[in-house]
C-alpha cells in the first residue's frame, strides 16, 4: 500500500506524515544566540534595578522612573528594558499598594410563601403607529409567579406606579411589614412616590 492510500485509510494528512518523518530523521539543532553588543552588562543591570528599588521610586512605574532620571540628566536604558529587568525578577506587577476590598455578599431575596416578595417592572411596547409606545407595568409574586397587578399606560410615571402598587396591595390584603417589593434601579423604581407607598 502506498503512502497516499495509507494516509487516506488512517485519515491522516500526508503533510503531517511527512513532517513527522522528517522531524525524526533530522532533529532540530538549536543554536545558542550570542548576547547583543548593546545589551546591558550585569553591573549596568544592577544599577537600573537599584534605581527601580530606590525608596523614592518604589511606588512609581518604570515610565515615571525613566522620565525622572532623564530630567536629572541620567539615562541608563529604555522603559521597555526596565520592564524586562523587573519581569526577569518576577516584579512586573502593579508597584503601588492596592486596596483590597472585603468579599461582598450579594443580597439574596427569597420567598417561602405567596405575598412575601413581589417583583415589578415596566416594559416599553410598540404602539399601532410609528413612534407610538405603551408602557406595561407588571407586578409579579416571586413565590407563585402570580401576576398581582398590571396596567398599560401611555407614559412611564412614578405616580402611576405608586397607584398600581397601592391598588395591588389592597386587592391582596397586604398587611404592614408583610411584603418586600423588589425592582431594578430604573427612575420610576427609585422615585419618591414609590418609596412613600412602601411602608408595607
Amino acid at each position: 500500500m502506498g503512502t497516499s492510500a495509507a494516509c487516506h485509510t488512517l485519515l491522516v494528512p500526508r503533510a503531517s506524515y511527512y513532517r513527522a518523518r522528517d522531524a525524526a530523521s533530522f532533529p532540530v539543532v538549536r543554536v545558542s544566540r550570542s548576547s547583543p553588543v548593546r545589551a546591558l552588562q550585569p553591573a549596568e543591570r544592577e544599577t537600573v534595578l537599584a534605581h527601580l528599588h530606590a525608596e523614592r521610586f518604589q511606588d512609581r512605574s518604570p515610565a515615571a522612573v525613566y522620565a525622572t532620571l532623564l530630567d536629572e540628566g541620567e539615562y541608563h536604558c529604555s522603559i521597555r528594558t526596565m520592564y524586562r529587568l523587573l519581569e526577569q525578577r518576577g516584579e512586573s506587577r502593579e508597584r503601588r499598594d492596592q486596596l483590597l476590598h472585603p468579599p461582598y455578599q450579594k443580597p439574596e431575596l427569597m420567598a417561602t410563601a405567596p405575598n412575601q416578595l413581589w417583583s415589578w417592572d415596566i416594559s416599553k411596547l410598540l404602539g399601532p403607529a410609528k413612534w407610538t409606545y405603551f408602557y406595561l407595568y407588571v407586578i409579579l409574586d416571586v413565590f407563585s409567579r402570580y401576576v398581582t397587578g398590571w396596567m398599560v399606560a401611555y407614559r412611564e410615571s412614578a405616580v402611576l406606579a405608586q397607584r398600581l402598587i397601592e391598588e395591588s396591595c389592597k386587592k391582596q390584603y397586604i398587611q404592614r411589614g408583610q411584603l418586600t417589593l423588589h425592582a431594578d434601579r430604573g427612575t420610576s423604581m427609585r422615585s419618591k412616590p414609590v418609596a412613600l407607598c412602601l411602608p408595607i
